[in-house]
């Protein structure tokens, strides 16, 4: 199943993909993809509906049928950092011990084909195309063995930064990764029944046509079960939660020279089997 929310900014409505790849609308069963709908009974009542009847929404997805972000009411915008070892190594950086925790504030997220804004004063504002995981059933101190029965389902999450503001102000790298439109989140949720290998995911970034990022989810370092069971031992994890799980290879910051994002360019992502993103970069 993949759930989206579409319309307007601010006024997204809860529906889902058919398998013709029309949104069928569900506002009159559910107040939004968010909250109780992510629970497992919440999910399961939305898997036994008769999609053919459900009222068909007006134009198609990504073109004419804008999408927001496929989770409305996030709480927590949790990220991991250098989760790749190919990508730590370009970064001149050691594998981490042990997952690497910072956030995004609430306010960078927005959908998937929306612009990217350039943030005032930026010179290195780069891409990072990454598997997000949505959980469902809440939990705190959650086992590893358990991690996925907390899961709702999964996106793709282009965890833009400024590497200035992240790495160069003092501080944290909160500082460079949570600016307004820094998380394109969708254009759905696909739950996990519908993701065959986890572990195996081929996920790439282009810019303006150019391949930038190119790698697969089975050279991350610390699993989904693992960073769910792990980012539980410091917080509980509501229904809504997001966790960016880290990014490939191929960011703007280990070019040489480095390449980083200018005004007019278009950021295209995608990971096997959720679907792609498509954003223009806006100075």
């Amino acid at each position: 199943m993949k759930l989206l929310r579409y319309g307007a900014p601010g006024a997204e409505k809860p529906g889902l993909l058919d398998a013709d790849g029309r949104v069928r609308d569900l506002s009159a069963l559910v107040p939004d993809i968010a909250g109780k709908t992510l629970l497992p009974d919440g999910l399961q009542a939305l898997q036994n509906l008769d999609v053919a009847s459900l009222p068909l929404v007006d134009g198609m997805p990504q073109q004419d049928l804008r999408l927001g972000a496929c989770v409305g009411d996030i709480g927590k915008f949790i990220c991991i950092g250098l989760n790749y070892a190919d990508h730590a190594a370009e970064a001149g950086m050691p594998i981490p011990p042990e997952p690497i925790i910072f956030n995004k504030w609430t306010s960078a997220i927005c959908g998937p084909n929306d612009p990217i804004q350039i943030p005032r004063g930026s010179v290195r504002t780069d891409w990072e195309v990454e598997l997000g995981v949505v959980i469902g059933k809440p939990g705190v101190y959650i086992d590893e063995a358990d991690a996925m029965d907390h899961v709702a389902g999964f996106c793709v999450i282009n965890d833009v930064s400024e590497r200035e503001f992240q790495l160069d102000r003092a501080g944290t790298w909160d500082k460079g990764k949570g600016c307004d439109t820094f998380g394109p989140m969708g254009p759905w949720l696909v739950t996990p029944d519908e993701v065959d290998d986890l572990n195996s995911l081929g996920m790439w970034l282009d810019v303006d046509g150019e391949r930038m990022q190119s790698g697969n989810t089975a050279t991350l370092i610390f699993k989904v079960p693992h960073l769910i069971a792990y980012c539980s031992r410091f917080m509980s994890l509501q229904p809504g939660d997001v966790i960016s799980t880290g990014t490939p290879p191929g960011v703007g910051m280990g070019k040489k020279p480095p390449r980083y994002l200018k005004g007019g360019e278009r950021v295209t992502l995608g990971i096997a089997g959720l679907g792609q993103q498509a954003s223009k970069v806006v100075p």
